[in-house]
């Protein structure tokens, strides 16, 4: 693998990913807006091949769920950084706790145990 360039979209990526404080979110939309671009799924691959260098579970869907196939590795992170969670509409709050011991491979009940409250985790740096 190799480093990315300075000034690249990667680099970008992950500087404004670097810039979440703990404890706030960004979607994976606003991450692009945030770099004047619409390209959301752009910065899921970067996500997925770089994001292991920062702090990848700050950013989210824009449904509030955590990246996908990683619910139940996201949650000790939510709850260290007493990031705002939301248990599912059709579950519990004991849902959530289900979450942290649902294997990663099985994200069918992690996917849906719980979300990030978005409206009270969200980040918007100022420019």
């Amino acid at each position: 693998m190799t480093t990315p360039e300075p000034d690249d979209f990667v680099s970008r990526v992950l500087g404004v990913v670097d810039s979440i404080p703990p404890g706030r979110v960004m979607t994976y939309g606003g991450v692009a807006a945030q770099l004047g671009s619409r390209a959301a799924r752009a910065v899921g691959q970067v996500m997925a091949r770089y994001g292991f260098e920062v702090a990848w579970w700050r950013v989210i869907r824009a449904g509030g769920h955590p990246p996908f196939g990683h619910e139940a590795e996201a949650l000790p992170h939510y709850r260290a950084e007493n990031t705002p969670l939301l248990a599912s509409p059709t579950d519990t709050a004991a849902a959530i706790s289900r979450a942290a011991t649902t294997p990663a491979a099985d994200t069918s009940t992690a996917d849906t145990a719980y979300r990030v409250d978005y409206a009270a985790a969200r980040w918007s740096p100022r420019v």
